[in-house]
């Protein structure tokens, strides 16, 4: 009795911890959190050292490895530059640049980690949009919610499809061929919610209140030969490494051609980033400093909790109740993924929901569904995901703000329709 009442005071004190971010008076981010009470639990006896070690998952955190090797190399390369460099030449058309926004946010966060992708555009987005007179706001707001919209289309897409994409055997075309449509449909709702909830950005020949703060002014006309020049100046400062640039785009092919060849997606992954780091021009420790070795660490911690959790006698209780009545139903099921996503974040939420995915009636939809809702529910608030926090700060870095309310605004109805149709698509095509 005292082991159980132990165990879950450590189990809920670690995933409030975790939702929360930090620990009172103590200098914890999330992995140390994680660590530290998946090594409570094991000393209490919730779990054996021999199981837990087992319960790390270590298909996922190599493919999560290998994917940030890769994307390090990429970013070195300087091809990330330049993409954002060709963004900001299309800041004098606000339509078309945010639809560009959404384009680039959405497709390349589908390929190589959404994270990443937020990380490379959000700086650029806000600087551009200010350099070019106009409001940054509704320009971030859609760059870390296409970000995360797109990111559901793949396995290698955000941590926690990598991490259903490893439990669910699903091949890697399946995946695509199920959630990437609404996914897609998702990114034109973001595209179309931004532009009705911010229509004075979008009106011709107007300044907007970003625009006033920074008492600067000027023609359309002058706003788009600015921008066009600024787009120079950056394609100038982009410093791309074409060996680099070249051995990058080759591994990623090689990495996309395995993944649509039926190859494990670990080992197709794996392969490209041992090639990338076989390399005679640049040091491993490079690419290796381009690794997130909290979220590894966090995860190896998470995959112990989650464990442990489902051996307690509360969760056994949860299970035969509330959660398997959510699984009875793909609505009921994307209602209960986005609510425990908001509460716990959306990793979790996937480690948590999986034993459900596994044991439904139809595995390969709960996967989806699992895969689509915990990532599409990231957009509700600004504290939703951390792809989200990641582009308000690097705005913050340019000047810019991205206030809760201002993203709210946008956030909710986004993450209402896009849960719909992702839902209603995923249940049309079980």
């Amino acid at each position: 009795m005292l082991k159980e009442i132990l165990s879950d005071i450590l189990i809920l004190a670690g995933m409030a911890a975790i939702a929360a971010g930090r620990v009172p008076w103590l200098r914890m981010n999330r992995a140390a959190i994680a660590l530290a009470a998946a090594a409570g639990l094991i000393v209490v006896g919730a779990i054996p050292l021999g199981d837990a070690l087992g319960a790390v998952d270590m298909g996922t955190i190599t493919l999560l490895l290998s994917m940030m090797v890769l994307v390090a190399a990429i970013r070195l390369s300087g091809l990330f530059d330049l993409v954002a460099a060709r963004l900001s030449g299309l800041a004098g058309y606000p339509k078309l640049f945010l639809a560009a926004i959404v384009a680039a946010a959405g497709v390349l966060s589908a390929l190589f980690l959404n994270d990443t992708m937020c990380l490379v555009l959000g700086p650029v987005v806000a600087e551009t949009s200010l350099r070019a007179r106009r409001n940054p706001v509704p320009y971030l707001v859609a760059t870390a919610t296409a970000a995360n919209v797109g990111s559901a289309a793949t396995i290698i897409g955000n941590p926690q499809n990598m991490l259903i994409g490893a439990k669910s055997g699903i091949p890697f075309v399946q995946f695509v061929t199920r959630i990437g449509p609404p996914a897609l449909l998702g990114l034109a709702i973001c595209w179309v919610v931004v532009v009705l909830v911010f229509p004075r950005e979008f009106r011709n020949h107007r300044k907007s209140p970003a625009r006033d703060h920074v008492n600067l002014a000027g023609s359309a006309t002058e706003r788009q030969l600015e921008a066009r020049t600024m787009s120079a100046g950056l394609l100038g400062a982009v410093r791309l490494d074409k060996p680099l640039a070249i051995k990058s785009a080759i591994a990623s092919a090689a990495m996309l051609a395995g993944f649509l060849a039926g190859v494990p997606v670990v080992v197709a992954a794996l392969v490209p980033a041992a090639i990338m780091l076989a390399s005679t021009k640049i040091e491993s420790e490079k690419l290796f400093s381009g690794v997130d070795f909290n979220l590894l660490v966090f995860f190896a911690g998470l995959f112990i909790i989650t464990d442990a959790t489902s051996r307690t006698a509360a969760f056994a209780w949860l299970e035969r109740t509330v959660l398997s009545g959510a699984a009875a139903s793909p609505w009921m099921f994307s209602a209960a993924t986005t609510a425990v996503s908001n509460v716990v974040s959306n990793v979790p939420a996937v480690m948590v929901l999986s034993p459900l995915a596994a044991g439904a009636a139809d595995p390969a939809s709960a996967w989806l569904i699992l895969a689509m809702a915990s990532t599409f529910a990231g957009n509700l608030t600004l504290l939703g995901s951390v792809a989200n926090l990641i582009v308000a700060e690097g705005a913050a870095t340019r000047g810019a703000r991205l206030g809760f309310w201002d993203y709210l605004k946008a956030g909710v109805p986004i993450t209402l329709l896009t849960l719909a149709v992702g839902t209603a698509w995923l249940s049309l095509t079980a």
